[in-house]
């Protein structure tokens, strides 16, 4: 249960406190702005998100275990190292994010904004990535098997060396993607 209110949370950010270490899980911070926010190492587990402004964010080591992130605008921030076990991103904007060397197996990121955004090394095994858009996104070495990339936009990605071994690639626009050495399946519909 989260230490702080709701209030207090948003008083905290606007003063530009640090709430990095602090415990808010449980809290319902949906349709707030938190832009800039640090966020570090905080626990966030099963807190409501949805809609919240967290550009710029510093989330690095951020407990997001069960949390719902729908809708909410995570552009430019840093989740790099954060549990995000359960999460959901579904519609969330993750434009130019460093989720980079992160575990991300089996999120919800349908019809995401990943555009730019630094997953190298990620684990993204079977992640849900359905109408996402992910040009010009660093996937180097990020671990995509069993991901449902259906419709997915990957215009100019850099999947070299990643893993795409049973991946759902149906329609999925690889167009100018960089793809060497990844391994893929031989049946890219």
């Amino acid at each position: 249960m989260s230490e702080l209110s709701r209030e207090e949370i948003i008083k905290q950010v606007e003063k530009r406190i640090s709430l990095s270490g602090k415990d808010l899980s449980k809290a319902d911070l949906s349709y707030t702005n938190l832009k800039n926010a640090d966020f570090s190492n905080t626990d966030l587990s099963d807190a409501h998100l949805q809609n919240a402004n967290l550009e710029g964010a510093k989330l690095t080591g951020a407990d997001l275990t069960n949390a719902f992130l729908f809708g909410a605008n995570l552009k430019s921030s840093d989740l790099q190292g954060a549990k995000l076990k359960g999460a959901n991103f579904q519609d969330t904007n993750l434009e130019a994010a460093n989720i980079q060397k992160t575990d991300m197996q089996g999120l919800s990121l349908f019809g995401a904004h990943l555009d730019e955004a630094n997953l190298a090394g990620s684990n993204l095994k079977g992640a849900k990535l359905k109408r996402a858009s992910l040009i010009n996104a660093n996937l180097k070495e990020a671990d995509l098997r069993n991901a449902h990339l259906q419709r997915a936009v990957l215009k100019k990605a850099d999947l070299t060396k990643a893993n795409l071994k049973g991946a759902r690639l149906i329609s999925v626009d690889l167009s100018n993607a960089k793809i060497k050495d990844a391994i893929l399946d031989d049946d890219i519909e």
